[in-house]
């Protein structure tokens, strides 16, 4: 199976031949409470990167994920993972990158937004470009994926019906990869063009986040594809 996905890797033009099994998800918050188990029940092995791994919480989450998960420092956490999940508050995410270290060649899913306000304001974003585009550029040797942050966590686990995850990297091989996670877990990617386009992504998320909070209809987002 590895040689199998080592060859499909270097045909595809990705930097790295080996297979993306390794995953560091860094956080341990929702997002990395839903992503960490269905990564690993597609038979990744999680690493998950904490400021207290030893922690009881922690633990916790360590022992909840199937296969050999553990838990690391995040600059630790990253050491070997080929595949890099930036589960952070949106916000944070230029210092915790730089606090990582040596990214290169790795790719990095960004399930980020920056948003400012609260639940009784109205969301907006916080930056002028995108998380996605801050993160390339404080790893410029990295694959950066922005997927994930258009729905709840909640749906994560259980979709309850079709839902689209928009994807946007400048990296095709890269979004190939991050598709078959996606797609490994019930989800459809869609992929949405460069990096650029992820500030778009960002928006759509104050778009469901601020209808949530008001009296008209709840949603998740479902892109039709046309043949």
């Amino acid at each position: 199976m590895k040689t199998l996905a080592a060859a499909f890797f270097l045909f595809i033009g990705c930097v790295s031949p080996t297979l993306a099994d390794t995953i560091a998800i860094i956080g341990t918050g929702n997002v990395a409470k839903a992503l960490g188990p269905e990564f690993a029940a597609l038979g990744h092995t999680i690493v998950y990167g904490s400021r207290s791994p030893d922690s009881e919480k922690t633990q916790d989450l360590v022992s909840g994920t199937p296969g050999q998960a553990s838990a690391a420092l995040p600059s630790r956490a990253i050491v070997d993972a080929d595949i890099v999940v930036l589960a952070v508050p949106g916000l944070l995410v230029e210092e915790i990158t730089r606090d990582l270290g040596d990214l290169s060649g790795k790719i990095i899913i960004d399930p980020t937004n920056p948003l400012v306000g609260d639940w009784d304001t109205e969301m907006e974003l916080g930056v002028d470009s995108s998380n996605t585009q801050i993160i390339q550029n404080v790893a410029p040797s990295a694959f950066v994926v922005k997927a994930f942050s258009t729905l709840n966590w909640r749906q994560m686990v259980e979709p309850g019906g079709a839902i689209s995850i928009p994807i946007a990297g400048d990296s095709d091989a890269a979004k190939q990869r991050v598709a078959e996670l996606i797609s490994g877990m019930g989800l459809e990617p869609m992929d949405l063009g460069p990096v650029k386009n992820a500030h778009w992504i960002e928006g759509m998320t104050i778009v469901w986040l601020n209808n949530r909070k008001s009296d008209r209809p709840d949603f998740e987002y479902h892109l039709r594809r046309i043949d």
